[in-house]
């Protein structure tokens, strides 16, 4: 059984095996209670996010980690991968672009509003 940072850290490694742009991993447990993290990245086409996403999945398989659910893949734009400690989001960079789940996740304030 893998913790959730060796979880985060073997989903990455298993991306980059299928050449993944611009990985993002986003530690949202203080966020959600859904899960630890979401890794967040770019393919460079449908058949490629649909490639990294079958990837994910059959390897998840193979080492023994629960895959609770895979989202998208008949579209291919955007597939989300839930492996319960970590959701992976893998998506073409128009779909990142417009919906930009790193901003959503970004709980800074944008800016400060002073009521008197």
């Amino acid at each position: 059984m893998m913790t959730s940072s060796q979880a985060q850290a073997w989903v990455v490694s298993v991306l980059e095996d299928l050449k993944a742009k611009e990985i993002l991993v986003l530690d949202v447990k203080e966020l959600t209670s859904v899960t630890d993290a979401m890794i967040l990245c770019s393919g460079t086409s449908t058949r490629h996010v649909q490639s990294l996403a079958e990837y994910v999945v059959l390897k998840a398989k193979e080492a023994g980690v629960f895959v609770f659910g895979m989202e998208g893949e008949a579209q291919g734009e955007w597939i989300l991968v839930d492996l319960v400690d970590v959701v992976v989001h893998i998506m073409l960079p128009k779909a990142r672009e417009f919906y930009s789940l790193e901003r959503l996740w970004d709980m800074k304030p944008l800016k400060q509003v002073v009521h008197q």
